[in-house]
């Protein structure tokens, strides 16, 4: 049916008709342009695009870890961006030539005595680069004068107008000619690497801890060995002692005693007799005596060498403990700064999970416009399918008459 075959009141309620989806598609696309345009404006401002950009540059010795879009730090904030990472020359003094940008009012904190430190990010080998604040209250030349330290771009607005030359010892008119600002670097290892170190270190000194527990193995036994030779010769010297205090108690006995040998007068041949066995056995006393002394001497050398030795094992497990103690202390700082680190990378990945939703959520509503303004009786048309050269099926249906005109 034809648009003339229309009677005029359905005419005027299709215009009508016609001119709400009009509004309303204008409507819709409006709220469209003014969601992208605050989701653009939002972006450019959380990445800063529409701030003042400084240019720097340093050299490191590699660039493990670093990639370009990484953030650059200050007091905790990130002030800018790697935007470049290349290697130098051969022959050069340097390895690895990094560029980067400090933007909007950090600007002003990096002096001529700023420093670039690379340091871990993450327990992966990541690594980032932080900037020292500089300055007359920075961290680098606390203990400078005033008249040495100054601020390394001069600003007119925010317009970078010129750059400190270290050299020259003067500001320069920035053109399009003028090089970044170039900042020291103060490098520190990678995680990894430490950690290799740390562990190639444990390595060299567990062989050494080893023989070192054999050792006092060693000295314990020959420690024990002496402890039971001692045992043995004063087991030994307990029936000499013991002889050598029966014959005194005997000497002692006045009915054996020497003075009542010497009363009868009648008895020399015999006192002389038994004067000469006095004599050898205590000659014979005196020799036990004498070994028995000698015997004590051993076992009281043997006993001191045995003191001596329990004291160097006990001073050499004692520099093991010493030893010990610090290497656990290297090993619990490292994990704690792995763990500072870890929670900084977390810390970052759910800050930026706000803006992947945004993004699904605009594609969301942009393709559910598009399904109702297909399914729209207005605009179907314009999204229907092309038909080929197929001949049309047949129809079951007989044909109707001619339509009837109202």
């Amino acid at each position: 049916m034809g648009l003339q075959d229309l009677t005029p009141q359905l005419r005027t309620r299709l215009s009508r008709v016609e001119r709400a989806v009009g509004l309303f598609v204008m409507l819709a696309t409006f709220l469209l342009l003014a969601g992208f345009s605050y989701y653009f404006y939002y972006t450019a401002d959380r990445k800063g695009w529409f701030k003042t950009k400084a240019p720097f540059f340093t050299y490191v010795k590699n660039a493990t870890g670093l990639g370009v879009g990484a953030p650059v730090k200050m007091m905790g904030f990130d002030v800018g961006q790697i935007t470049r990472i290349t290697a130098e020359d051969p022959g050069k003094d340097y390895n690895v030539y990094v560029e980067f940008y400090v933007q909007g009012e950090y600007i002003g904190y990096v002096w001529n005595d700023s420093r670039v430190k690379v340091i871990a990010a993450d327990f992966l080998g990541g690594r980032n680069l932080e900037i020292l604040q500089g300055g007359w209250n920075g961290y680098t030349n606390a203990n400078g004068t005033k008249k040495d330290l100054h601020a390394v771009y001069e600003q007119k607005g925010k317009t970078l107008t010129a750059v400190w030359l270290d050299q020259e010892g003067r500001y320069e008119r920035i053109t399009k000619d003028s090089k970044p600002y170039w900042l020291l670097s103060d490098e520190s290892p990678a995680v990894t690497e430490r950690l290799e170190r740390l562990v190639d270190t444990a390595e060299k000194a567990l062989p050494n801890f080893l023989t070192l527990t054999n050792q006092l193995t060693t000295i314990l036994d020959n420690t024990a060995r002496v402890s039971a030779n001692a045992d043995e010769l004063v087991d030994e010297a307990r029936p000499i002692v013991t002889n050598l205090a029966a014959i005194s108690e005997r000497l002692k006995d006045p009915r054996g005693s020497l003075g009542e040998w010497l009363i009868p007068t009648n008895i020399n041949t015999e006192l002389e007799k038994t004067l000469v066995s006095a004599n050898s056995l205590l000659t014979n006393s005196s020799r036990t005596l004498t070994n028995v002394d000698n015997t004590l001497l051993v076992a009281s050398n043997a006993i001191k060498t045995a003191d001596a030795t329990l004291a160097s094992a006990q001073t050499v497990v004692t520099n093991a403990d010493e030893h010990l103690a610090v290497l656990v202390s290297n090993l619990n700082r490292t994990l704690d700064n792995i763990a500072n680190m870890t929670s900084n990378l977390n810390s970052q990945v759910q800050a930026n999970s706000n803006i992947v939703t945004e993004i699904s959520d605009a594609i969301v509503h942009a393709d559910e416009l598009m399904q109702g303004l297909k399914r729209h009786w207005l605009l179907r048309s314009a999204f229907k399918e092309k038909k080929t050269n197929q001949p049309p099926p047949k129809s079951t249906t007989p044909p109707l008459g001619p339509p009837r005109r109202y």
